[in-house]
């Protein structure tokens, strides 16, 4: 394991080797892409101080040592949504710009976006100008084939779960309601967009007489996409020869450090042949501005 994963100064010099000016930094193993680690706690008073120790620990000692270049995302409190949307509060007056969600709620057997449940935690965000990052993963569950397919299959269908979500909110109308929420998906890449929002907006327009249409959704559901909803590659080509169909303003490029997909220590060879071709403003949009706004950094 390389120091960078634990100490500040040594992830420091490891963005300098790849020409990396700042880096939004996700929960991992112990836990979890959301937090649900302590989802599954029995004590739940017990999870509730790890959680905030957790946040408190990105906040004041990871971030704050790095002369605002390690970006803190939070987590919450899974099991109650008003208690997320208290800490989301707290986070928030301590500066963290994010917090992470999961993908798919239904898979951890909490209730789903469409339920209501967790409008007190939107609100928040809302409210304070927290965005919402989805990482791969954040369910517990990806996608398997069958029970005997090798693990590359599923590691070829990684982005899956994102490619449910995004459908999940776009109908959901979450996004009508809470109209300066902000969402991002994580290392979901983003060749696979273009075809969803033209699926969304085909199925809305056919089913609006029957097929369970929120009454907020009075235009094509990909009308929400343009300042509300983020997408991240490190690296995926066919993204960046559709950039016109994502939007050139809603893609973040990330680097996936440590992990063994990442593009260190290569990251801007790596972002400098993806953005071939476009011109400066759309590759400094990509490679900078559009995950300053996300953040509120800009």
């Amino acid at each position: 394991m390389r120091p960078g994963c634990y100490r500040v100064a040594d992830r420091l010099a490891d963005m300098d080797i790849a020409g990396i000016e700042a880096s939004a930094c996700f929960p991992n193993t112990l836990v979890r892409f959301c937090g649900q680690r302590f989802l599954y706690g029995k004590d739940k008073d017990l999870s509730l101080l790890c959680v905030q120790a957790y946040n408190d620990f990105q906040i004041d000692e990871w971030g704050a040592g790095s002369n605002g270049r390690l970006i803190p995302l939070g987590i919450i409190p899974l099991w109650d949504a008003e208690l997320a949307a208290k800490e989301v509060e707290r986070v928030a007056a301590k500066g963290m710009p994010a917090v992470c969600f999961s993908e798919l709620p239904a898979r951890l057997d909490l209730p789903s976006i469409h339920s209501g449940y967790w409008d007190p935690f939107f609100a928040a965000c809302e409210r304070n100008n927290v965005g919402i990052m989805m990482h791969i993963g954040s369910s517990s569950s990806l996608t398997k084939s069958s029970p005997d397919a090798p693990h590359v299959v599923t590691s070829a269908l990684m982005a899956v779960n994102c490619t449910i979500a995004l459908v999940d909110w776009l109908f959901s109308a979450k996004l009508m309601q809470f109209p300066q929420l902000k969402l991002a998906f994580a290392e979901a890449q983003a060749g696979w967009i273009p075809y969803y929002l033209q699926r969304v907006d085909e199925v809305w327009e056919d089913r609006r007489g029957w097929g369970g249409i929120h009454p907020l959704l009075t235009a094509p559901p990909s009308s929400q996409i343009p300042g509300r909803v983020w997408f991240s590659t490190f690296g995926d080509p066919v993204a960046f020869r559709i950039l016109d169909l994502i939007g050139p303003d809603q893609l973040m490029f990330e680097t996936d450090y440590p992990h063994n997909d990442t593009n260190w220590p290569h990251s801007t060879e790596v972002a400098n042949k993806a953005t071939e071709g476009l011109d400066e403003e759309t590759k400094r949009k990509v490679l900078s501005t559009n995950a300053k706004n996300f953040f509120g950094l800009a």
